[in-house]
């Protein structure tokens, strides 16, 4: 009888001590290494990844494809394809909307106008809505990961007094630069992620925050047919007179003509309406009514 818990006792002895030596192993500076190593490959690759599909889509020139060039000479062939395979072409412009934000590419006008052309205002304005929100949310949670959180901890004093500021007026901060379109897209997408924005706030700021500019050059772009339709005589007639010879003919739709001094002055007033409960806070502390 005293056998077998004698052996029983032995074996939790052994198994305590082998847990011991691991529990040592885990301590010992090759652990630490070890697990600093890790954490270093969890937080960098992200930004790696990243990195390495922007370097591709500029080598290879995908971003060249994103005019209006293009969109033009498939008019008719994509609009037919849509009007067959409505789901899947919503879904596909989407993912290319992500891709464009995600990696930073120019383009992000002419998608827009695209959207609203190819598949109508209402229904471009939300794909891009979502697609562009997704993008812009993919960068960030990538910055923040990889290098937002070190950099802030690694920041002087001024820096956290503007992360402290920011914090507490995140959300009318961000529709702010969102709304306002004299802040280039990727710069607003990297900021917050410095700035210490909560995820969800960042969402939220994102995504109501470019509704108003989508929804006006959606809107643009569905009215941009006929020119595009006229566009594409021109240019077919010009290749024929050439022999097929593109060299000799231009394709030009000025989308930049579409951005007016009235529109982004609308735009910016909108920026100057998300921060007046800013102003109102810091008007109600300093009269210390709050």
């Amino acid at each position: 009888m005293n056998l077998p818990m004698k052996t029983t006792l032995a074996a939790v002895a052994d198994l305590d001590e082998d847990t011991s030596m691991i529990k040592e192993a885990d301590t010992s500076p090759a652990g630490a290494q070890a697990a600093r190593s890790q954490n270093s490959l969890k937080r960098w690759a992200p930004l790696a990844i990243l990195a390495g599909l922007m370097a591709v889509a500029f080598s290879m020139g995908w971003h060249e494809y994103l005019s209006f060039k293009t969109i033009g000479l498939n008019y008719e062939a994509l609009k037919s394809f849509i009007s067959s395979n409505l789901i899947v072409a919503i879904l596909a412009y989407m993912a290319l909307y992500v891709a464009v934000v995600a990696l930073s590419l120019p383009g992000g006008l002419v998608m827009t106008l695209s959207g609203g052309l190819l598949f109508g205002w209402l229904t471009g304005a939300a794909a891009t809505v979502i697609g562009a929100t997704i993008g812009a949310t993919l960068v960030f949670l990538v910055a923040k990961t990889s290098f937002g959180e070190a950099m802030a901890a690694k920041a002087g004093p001024w820096v956290g007094k503007l992360r402290e500021g920011f914090q507490e007026n995140a959300l009318s901060y961000l529709l702010f630069l969102r709304l306002v379109p004299a802040f280039p897209f990727f710069v607003v997408n990297l900021a917050p992620a410095l700035l210490g924005v909560p995820l969800r706030t960042y969402v939220l700021g994102t995504l109501f925050g470019i509704i108003p500019g989508t929804t006006a050059f959606s809107v643009l772009g569905a009215g941009l047919g006929s020119a595009v339709e006229s566009q594409n005589a021109i240019y077919n007639a010009c290749l024929s007179q050439h022999a097929g010879n593109a060299a000799q003919c231009t394709y030009s739709i000025d989308t930049k003509a579409l951005v007016t001094p009235e529109l982004l002055a609308a735009f910016a007033l909108l920026g100057v309406v998300a921060l007046i409960p800013v102003a109102f806070k810091k008007w109600s502390k300093r009269n210390g009514t709050v």
